[in-house]
């Protein structure tokens, strides 16, 4: 059996996220644009770059100068109503709401989707790439990169883990999903 090597990579930085907003269809500030040039070579060699429909996304994925596969299972979590809404603007709102989407995985007070579903759909991409051995890149979200890392994990630890924009994680399958860190450097692992 041949081995997968899957890397997950946040999009880059958005104003929704500098500004504490859950997010929209919006496109990547300007200054993670520029600073992407210098991350062109890093996927050298790569099989497929996948990337999740939202504006945020593709635009990461073509500044690194590739075609990229659009795959509707890594876009972003659906937020509901909530989508453009500050958090701390829900702390004072609905902060019963906001605290049971916190603590219950299964809740989506936002009339959008659960972490619970969100983990069921990464769950089911995951098993689709379980069959193609060789390189994948694909850029997403934080909360895909966090649903995937407690697939992996089999762990309630979703509202622990934080990703960081243009952060990349490596899972590798052979036989089972493994978690490999990565460093920061540009220079290519192995």
């Amino acid at each position: 059996m041949q081995s997968i090597r899957l890397t997950l990579m946040c999009h880059a930085r958005t104003v929704s996220q500098k500004l504490g907003r859950f997010p929209t269809d919006e496109p990547l500030e300007m200054a993670g644009q520029l600073a992407m040039d210098s991350r062109r070579a890093r996927f050298t060699g790569t099989t497929r770059l996948l990337c999740g429909p939202e504006l945020r996304t593709r635009q990461t994925a073509e500044l690194f100068g590739r075609d990229m596969e659009v795959v509707p299972a890594l876009r972003d979590c659906d937020f509901g109503r909530w989508k453009g809404s500050r958090i701390n603007d829900l702390h004072k709102s609905e902060p019963e709401m906001l605290q049971a989407w916190l603590a219950d995985p299964d809740s989506a007070p936002h009339g959008g989707e659960s972490v619970v579903q969100l983990g069921a759909r990464v769950a089911a991409w995951l098993t689709t790439l379980e069959a193609t051995p060789g390189h994948i890149v694909a850029i997403t979200h934080p909360f895909v990169i966090r649903a995937a890392l407690t697939q992996t994990l089999h762990a309630a630890a979703f509202n622990l883990i934080d990703v960081e924009p243009l952060s990349a994680i490596e899972l590798r399958f052979n036989g089972c999903w493994r978690l490999r860190l990565t460093c920061t450097d540009l220079e290519e692992t192995q």
